[in-house]
């Protein structure tokens, strides 16, 4: 048995990650070195420089894809639902709702519950924090998805099969999010829960445009309608935001309200309801783990 290869000839799943991995490394010092300057330039006119950052991990997530899928795989971009039949209206649509509804859902039980606390704001202005809001969270959501439910979950569906491919990149996706402000535990296992809602959306769709939808609008929701942090962020708020007024477990505490039961409960839900119904993206039908 090769090291390096299967029987059918193809690299092996570790092989083509640790190439993912260094071209993803390399397109982001190009990136950095490149497009970075301008795009300072262009986002510091508007007052949103650090927003630059999510565009440049974003454009070197699609340089490391194209990499693996042209000379490493010499396979085409619906290997990875990035195809044309994968830009299916409705698909996306529901899956945006579907992000979007689920951590709704959680936030408005909190607040019925009283375990969010509405606070005033003393800026009347939304426009402006709205649209630093979404120029800042569409390439951070595109850039997570294209890393851990792009290539890098094709290639472990291909060498162990995709019940692995969810967990694996799951569990990943969990343990990434460490660094961000007040992660435990319980934000660890949140996160790799969403990391499932997202890769069965990715599975039954055979779309990463819909995972991309579904995440964007789980983090808008949170931070442009209730003002809530995301992932440990807290965002700018105009005339208001909704803070911690309850117990951490459902709650979430200083994370934010998606690691918190009831955001854990309306995933679980999402899994089940897109397993059974499915969202309908392209012709290509993937099994479902």
């Amino acid at each position: 048995m090769s090291l390096f290869h299967t029987t059918a000839g193809t690299l092996r799943a570790p092989w083509r990650l640790l190439l993912f991995a260094a071209a993803f490394l390399a397109a982001t010092i190009v990136a950095q070195a490149i497009i970075s300057p301008i795009l300072l330039w262009i986002f510091g006119a508007v007052g949103i420089s650090e927003t630059v950052a999510y565009y440049i991990e974003a454009i070197a997530a699609l340089l490391a894809t194209w990499f693996s899928l042209r000379f490493v795989e010499k396979k085409p971009w619906s290997e990875i639902g990035l195809h044309r039949g994968a830009l299916n209206a409705r698909g996306i649509a529901l899956s945006f709702l579907a992000g979007g509804g689920a951590i709704g859902i959680a936030i408005l039980i909190l607040i019925a519950t009283g375990w969010l606390a509405r606070r005033s704001g003393n800026a009347p202005a939304w426009a402006g924090p709205l649209m630093r809001m979404t120029l800042l969270l569409l390439p951070a959501a595109f850039a997570e998805e294209l890393v851990a439910r792009g290539y890098s979950f094709t290639a472990l569906k291909d060498g162990m099969g995709s019940r692995w491919a969810v967990v694996i990149t799951s569990a990943a996706f969990g343990l990434l999010h460490l660094a961000n402000p007040g992660a435990n535990a319980q934000s660890v296992i949140l996160v790799a829960l969403a990391g499932v809602f997202l890769a069965v959306i990715r599975l039954s769709t055979d779309s990463l445009y819909c995972a991309w939808a579904a995440h964007f609008a789980w983090n808008w929701v949170m931070a442009a309608i209730f003002h809530a942090p995301v992932s440990g962020f807290a965002f700018e708020y105009p005339s208001y935001r909704y803070v911690d007024a309850g117990p951490d477990w459902a709650t979430g505490g200083g994370w934010g309200p998606e690691s918190g039961l009831p955001a854990g409960v309306m995933m679980l839900a999402g899994i089940w309801l897109v397993a059974r119904g499915r969202l309908g993206a392209s012709s290509r039908r993937p099994s479902l783990p």
